[in-house]
């Protein structure tokens, strides 16, 4: 079992290491009258999801990456009410998140403010859920574990920052469905379903 553990923490470190995302953003102006906002990720997956959200977290755009590789897509965000935005880009391991402010039809990116979320890492074997997170992360995490049918709260966790988190749940004597995990990082929630 420990051996598993072992592996399974050393494959999770190797695919952070391996699928870093650089993001880069920037404004191109191709006409008078209009600028678009090119967005360029590099090294993006398949299932990964780019999302434009308002500050209130309402979604407006919100698109499937289908393919391997560099992504880049123009955008015209001039027509945005004035306000804060930002993308996201939502794959299995990370999140990253890049502001922006639309006013008087200028978009500006605050690069200083740009973010990378790494989720923890949710495994099955059998009947055993493997949760995992690197020490390195600098933001707490807390989450919560509830069964789907009646959304019955099972079991919660806290964790501060550049604590390491490796946990083994055994659901072998628990009820059969799917079970949600709630995260929370760095204030956002992420949810990821299992099925037992």
């Amino acid at each position: 079992m420990k051996n598993l553990a072992r592996k399974t923490v050393l494959v999770f470190t190797l695919m952070m290491s391996l699928t870093v995302l650089a993001s880069n953003t920037k404004v191109e102006t191709k006409d008078k009258n209009r600028k678009l906002t090119n967005v360029y990720f590099k090294n993006v997956e398949p299932g990964s999801q780019l999302i434009i959200k308002d500050f209130k977290g309402l979604i407006l755009y919100k698109e499937a990456i289908e393919k391997y590789g560099a992504y880049s897509k123009g955008f015209d965000l001039t027509n945005l009410p004035d306000g804060d935005y930002y993308f996201e880009l939502d794959s299995d391991l990370k999140l990253v998140v890049i502001p922006f402010k639309v006013e008087k039809n200028d978009v500006e990116f605050d690069k200083t403010s740009e973010s990378t979320i790494y989720k923890p890492l949710v495994r099955m074997n059998d009947n055993l859920v493997y949760v995992w997170r690197t020490p390195t992360e600098s933001t707490s995490l807390s989450y919560d574990i509830y069964y789907a049918e009646n959304n019955d709260l099972v079991h919660s966790e806290s964790f501060a920052e550049n604590e390491k988190v490796s946990k083994v749940y055994d659901f072998s004597t628990s009820k059969k469905g799917n079970y949600v995990f709630v995260f929370e990082i760095d204030g956002r929630k992420i949810k990821q379903t299992i099925k037992i």
